[in-house]
């Protein structure tokens, strides 16, 4: 039914043509495993071959798991969404917000108002053994502290008067590795036992997920994998490629990017979420959970939209979820299709492209070309009429601030320096616009909707993240 040597063929051109160092797939649908291949290598000298076992990180994918420890928690009546923050958390605010407004909802979807800020990477650099960088260094003398508890992330949130809140809750979706840290704890405390304990004996034993494990520092992850683990890989400042074993750790950030498990393992949890709870003719998880993780409360159109955890979105009409996670080491993306089919990609080097991968993959199961992109950000070849609306500097203040820098030419042409990589905006509806490399018209960097209020916008959404207009 499916040309499985066709995309095999077609993913190690792909896989070639990135030169990245490892990556393994697997295609899961109602019939079993479709498709499973690792390739290249998980280690600098070349001695061990990637394979559908081995053990990666896999970043954010992570949140969508937390994100069902509290529906499964709803569903037996030990918390809701509806929550405050505060009955948790009774110190937790935002400035100028009411306590009480902020829920437990806010955080799942990342629309409580809170911008991008630093404690994550004040967490990973100040726990972290190893990281010796130029970069490294600056974070950990501009630290306050060392961002190994929630209740350190919650008051630089409520008291360190460093940043603007985006609007009321509910107002704003900005993604915020620091909302589900919250989240995490919130488990925590509505389970009565550990998150770690929770995943475990409630989703991955029950799935057969013996490969996958939420720890902080690896080594659990290294005992269940026994040598099939990958090493980690990244490009120096000078755009060399080097490797190590040192996994990121960030105590309070365990349940938003904290497990590592195979692809394998992976899709395995994904078809039990296609298909509302079961897996394998077992109802592992019931379909009220996963109902309110992405059930009918979210809408379904072609635009991705951030449900808990995952992002939900239609690609021939067939409603599609997904998630992507990076960090040193890891690039990864997963997907599923309701209906039994799910697909996932883990690479171990950081800043990798993994979504074509997931696409090819879409693709085998929905008959399309299997090089047909899937990005909802189409240029319309017009250009934009408020261009002076638009333009100007716009920040992400997190410990390393980036700035996104928008100009316009005498034709009003787009254009922005973002991250410092100089990019084309690309017009594609309303505020949308499709960024694209110079001289690479044909890749996309990211995309930009420009929020506006009275004629000026005062922030833009880079790909998930909110950067906030600078004077």
């Amino acid at each position: 039914m499916y040309d499985t040597d066709k995309l095999d063929n077609y993913l190690k051109k792909l896989f070639d043509e990135k030169k990245y160092p490892s990556l393994t797939v697997c295609i899961r649908g109602p019939e079993g495993i479709i498709f499973e291949k690792g390739y290249g290598y998980c280690d600098s000298g070349k001695t061990k071959s990637a394979g559908i076992d081995t053990v990666y990180g896999i970043a954010s994918m992570s949140k969508s798991l937390t994100s069902l420890a509290c529906a499964i928690l709803e569903t037996e009546g030990k918390l809701s969404f509806s929550d405050p923050v505060t009955k948790y958390f009774p110190q937790f605010s935002i400035p100028g917000t009411p306590k009480e407004s902020v829920t437990l909802r806010h955080l799942a979807m990342h629309t409580a108002g809170i911008p991008p800020i630093p404690p994550l990477e004040w967490s990973i650099v100040m726990n972290t053994p190893g990281r010796v960088s130029e970069e490294a260094k600056k974070l950990i003398e501009s630290a306050p502290n060392k961002m190994d508890t929630i209740e350190d992330i919650i008051d630089y949130i409520a008291n360190s008067g460093e940043y603007e809140p985006l609007g009321a809750p509910g107002e704003c979706m900005s993604y915020s590795n620091d909302a589900y840290a919250i989240l995490s704890y919130v488990v925590d405390q509505a389970a009565g036992i550990p998150l770690e304990q929770f995943l475990k004996e409630r989703i991955f034993e029950p799935l057969g997920m013996t490969r996958t494990v939420l720890d902080l520092d690896g080594k659990e992850a290294i005992a269940i994998a026994n040598g099939d683990i990958t090493d980690l890989f990244d490009l120096d400042d000078d755009g060399n490629l080097y490797s190590d074993q040192r996994w990121s750790v960030l105590p309070p950030y365990r349940g938003c990017a904290c497990v590592k498990s195979t692809a394998r393992d992976i899709t395995k949890y994904y078809q039990m979420l296609s298909q509302y709870g079961k897996f394998e003719e077992k109802q592992v998880i019931d379909p009220k959970a996963v109902e309110i993780l992405i059930g009918h409360e979210f809408p379904e159109t072609r635009y991705p939209f951030y449900c808990f955890g995952l992002n939900k979105r239609t690609i021939n009409d067939k409603v599609i979820c997904e998630h992507s996670g990076g960090l040193h080491g890891v690039s990864t993306y997963g997907g599923l299709i309701m209906g039994g089919w799910s697909m996932t990609a883990l690479c171990n080097q950081g800043d990798a492209s993994v979504e074509p991968f997931i696409w090819a993959c879409y693709n085998l199961i929905l008959g399309l070309p299997l090089d047909k992109s899937h990005s909802f950000a189409i240029p319309s070849g017009g250009k934009f009429s408020m261009p002076e609306a638009v333009t100007g500097t716009y920040i992400s203040r997190e410990a390393s601030p980036a700035y996104c820098i928008v100009t316009a030419d005498e034709e009003g042409n787009l254009f922005a320096k973002y991250y410092d990589e100089d990019l084309v905006l690309y017009h594609c509806e309303e505020t949308l616009f499709s960024a694209r490399t110079v001289g690479k018209p044909e890749e996309q960097r990211t995309t930009m909707r420009f929020l506006i209020r009275n004629g000026k916008a005062w922030g833009v959404r880079c790909y998930t993240r909110v950067f906030q207009r600078t004077e």
